[in-house]
Order: structure tokens, then C-alpha cells, then sequence
């Protein structure tokens, strides 16, 4: 994964709350392969109208949020059902980060695992971010996960908590597999010896196999 330590991008305000899952991934798309883009299928129904044309209501198809990475929610983002396909399509777009009041618990801990760093802050401060966001579309918001701290277009700064392991996962670009890795001499020394204490494990023995029944 892409380190994430001072991110500062376009924000966009996403006023809706209970923002659920299936809204920014629908579900009759979350069978489809990654590699195929998932940047497109995100807030498919809230994006796109019927007829397959942009609804031009939408805050990401504005011209001065289309580029947004950082999104200004509400209360209760990405609640609903436990799809690793909604962060997955949230990153795809190029969205790193995402700031709500408070989170679904499974899209939290999803979003942490690919990459994407939801930042919980007051409702009152959410709101206060997203209103200066509508007041100067275009502007900017900057968030430092090694301080732990977002700072808005007029310069204030607030500061969030995050789990200390799941905040070095951020800031070293590390999923469960590279954090697995960082142990791989310990892992190899440990097989080592395991295998020449209980040699007789991995040895080949082809009398004890053909006693075996055969079916």
C-alpha cells in the first residue's frame, strides 16, 4: 500500500448521512473483478441517472469537486453490510480518506486494512468543515496522521484518535501480509528448527502409505 503520513487534497462536503454501503457500492457489482475498475461503480445509483447520464446534483460531478481525495461526511458513514468492496471502490477513485462523524464499524476497520484512513471528528466540526467546503468549493483540506491532525481551509486544526497499530499500518504502507513479512527471518528460523526436531514428520514413508485404505 501507498504510506500515508501528510495527505493535503481537494475536500468535497458529502451532506447525507447514514451513508450505507450499497450506496457507495451496490451490491450487484460487488462480484466483479478489481482490476476492472471499481472507480466506476462507486455511488453508481447517486452519480448516474437511469438512463446511464451524470446527475449533474451529485457532488462528485460537480467541476469543482470532480477531482476531490477527501470526503467531508456526516454521521454513520458506510454503515450497513460488511462489503470490503465499498472502501476498495472509494480508493479506486483516488479518495484517501474520508472524515465523518463516526463510522459503520466494519467499513472502519475495512478502510484501515486497504489503505484508506476514516478520520472521526465532532458532528459540530464536520458540519463547520463541510459548510467552509460549500462556502470555497476547490479548497483543501490537510491531514497529518503522525500528528493526528486535520486542519481545514481557514486554518483551524482538530485532532482525531486512531488505534496505534492500525496507525503504523498507515504510515509504513503495510497490510496484514507486509506486517506478517516483517517477522519472515523469525518465521524461517522457527520452520528450521521445527523440522529437524520432528524430522520424522517430513520424511518420505511409503510403507506407512500403502496401508492406507483406498476408497
Amino acid at each position: 500500500m501507498e504510506p500515508f503520513v501528510i495527505f493535503e487534497a481537494l475536500a468535497a462536503p458529502f451532506d447525507q448521512s447514514n451513508v450505507d454501503t450499497d450506496q457507495i457500492m451496490p451490491a450487484r457489482f460487488t462480484r466483479q473483478p478489481r482490476k476492472k475498475g471499481y472507480q466506476d461503480y462507486l455511488f453508481r445509483d447517486l452519480r448516474f441517472r437511469d438512463d446511464g447520464s451524470e446527475n449533474p446534483n451529485f457532488v462528485l460531478n460537480q467541476s469543482l469537486f470532480r477531482g476531490a481525495r477527501i470526503l467531508v461526511g456526516e454521521r454513520n458513514f458506510g454503515c450497513g453490510s460488511s462489503r470490503e468492496q465499498a472502501p476498495w471502490g472509494l480508493l479506486d477513485y483516488g479518495i484517501r480518506c474520508v472524515v465523518a462523524a463516526d463510522f459503520g464499524d466494519i467499513f472502519y476497520i475495512n478502510s484501515l486494512n486497504c489503505g484508506l484512513l476514516p478520520v472521526s471528528l465532532d458532528v459540530d466540526v464536520c458540519t463547520k468543515l463541510r459548510e467552509q467546503l460549500h462556502r470555497r468549493p476547490g479548497a483543501s483540506l490537510r491531514i497529518d496522521l503522525l500528528n493526528q491532525t486535520v486542519t481545514g481551509p481557514d486554518g483551524a486544526i482538530y485532532t482525531f484518535d486512531i488505534d496505534p497499530f492500525r496507525k503504523r499500518y498507515l504510515l509504513e504502507g503495510l497490510d496484514d501480509i507486509g506486517i506478517t513479512l516483517q517477522h519472515e527471518a523469525a518465521i524461517t528460523a522457527f520452520e528450521e528448527s521445527y523440522r529437524q526436531r520432528f524430522d520424522w514428520l517430513f520424511e518420505d514413508q511409503p510403507e506407512l502409505l500403502s496401508q492406507l485404505p483406498s476408497y
